[in-house]
């Protein structure tokens, strides 16, 4: 790997459509079904290839191995995927190349061979400790791998790790919640990733909740999980960066912070997004029709041009997640004298409760991210 002078950095996103069965939250795009596995990965290379000049000059700051369950594939498998990129790309010296995993494919052996891979960062779905959660949720693991998967993980001394934990789903109590916490922090792990469960459209957790077959979900309940988490993270010393992301010493996600910080990245994959600054293209969500039309050299994307009103939005909704929040100079630099104006115009309106503004950046106060969303909608602009 070799590192320029940039004034960016880029990511590169691959996406791995398989896992081995439905969680009921997830509309994220995946097959249950291996046979096209192989067909997948040759594409995968493909398309890296065939869109190494994406990114241009910028160099690649992060690779991040989602899906789907990358975990699934062989390590050979990954470090294949790694290589393309090493030789298709400007890769920085100290890039961060994670790896999503769930507990149930992270053996002792496979962590192994992973350690003496180029994969520096695991990011593992663990979602709860306890089984009832994880049998609502339709995990493939259980409680016993999910704790085994992190004790291996931190004896093999793997340095940089993620835990994904969800509140506020029906089966978890508050006693619960607070047990989750208690023992992601135990494993002295810097970075947490926690997700309020959400009804997303066509999954399971929505048919169960249209069909009655079990309640809708509290977002009281879900709110004051929200804020024990709140109080939680300043015990231990975190730092909120962003409304789902905290870590410990500055331990940011090169991969999470890149996307926030309106940087460039290439999406690679069925599903798959990217985004240059100028345009956003998304590839389509048909494992076969991924296959046939990259074999065939076919056009397998679409692609939205930006206005500077889309650009202005975007900026505002991921900035406004973050604990940098909103760059006044930038309002100013990147936008037109309309658009400035009408930033001028309402930011006076927003409540000093939500939001606060020092050193030329206005930002959501921490205990007030989760209303990040309303701010939002105060300052964009409807076409």
């Amino acid at each position: 790997m070799y590192s320029t002078k940039s004034p960016r950095m880029a990511g590169i996103y691959i996406h791995i459509p398989f896992c081995k069965q439905a969680c009921s939250y997830c509309d994220f795009h995946f097959s249950t079904k291996l046979d096209a596995k192989t067909e997948v990965l040759n594409c995968l290379k493909k398309e890296l290839v065939n869109r190494r000049n994406y990114l241009g000059s910028e160099t690649v700051k992060s690779i991040y191995l989602g899906g789907g369950t990358p975990s699934l594939l062989a390590v050979e498998e990954l470090n294949e995927l790694i290589r393309i990129v090493d030789a298709n790309f400007q890769v920085d010296n100290e890039v961060e190349i994670t790896l999503e995993a769930n507990p149930d494919d992270l053996s002792k052996d496979y962590l192994k061979s992973l350690k003496d891979s180029k994969i520096n960062r695991l990011s593992i779905g663990i979602q709860s400790f306890f089984d009832k959660d994880l049998k609502f949720m339709r995990r493939a693991h259980d409680r016993k791998q999910a704790l085994q998967s992190l004790e291996d993980a931190v004896k093999l001394q793997f340095t940089n790790i993620n835990v994904d934990l969800i509140f506020g789903s029906p089966t978890t109590t508050m006693h619960m919640w607070q047990d989750n916490l208690d023992i992601f922090s135990d494993f002295g792990i810097k970075h947490l990733s926690a997700y309020s469960l959400t009804v997303e459209n066509k999954t399971l957790l929505q048919h169960q909740i249209k069909t009655n077959q079990i309640s809708a979900l509290d977002e009281i309940t879900a709110f004051e999980q929200y804020a024990y988490l709140q109080d939680f993270i300043s015990k231990i010393h975190f730092e909120q960066y962003e409304v789902s992301n905290y870590c410990q010493s500055g331990n940011y996600a090169v991969h999470n912070s890149n996307y926030w910080l309106d940087e460039t990245y290439l999406g690679i994959g069925p599903s798959a997004h990217s985004y240059d600054g100028n345009s956003r293209q998304w590839n389509i969500s048909n494992n076969n029709l991924y296959i046939k039309k990259v074999k065939n050299r076919e056009i397998y994307h679409e692609k939205e041009s930006l206005s500077e009103v889309d650009k202005y939005n975007e900026y505002l909704i991921n900035s406004l997640r973050t604990k940098w929040g909103i760059h006044l100079s930038k309002i100013k630099q990147r936008f037109s004298d309309q658009i400035v104006a009408h930033f001028n115009r309402q930011m006076p309106l927003l409540s000093s409760e939500i939001v606060s503004l020092s050193d030329e950046h206005l930002v959501v106060r921490n205990e007030k991210l989760f209303q990040s969303d309303e701010i939002v909608r105060q300052l964009m602009i409807e076409e």
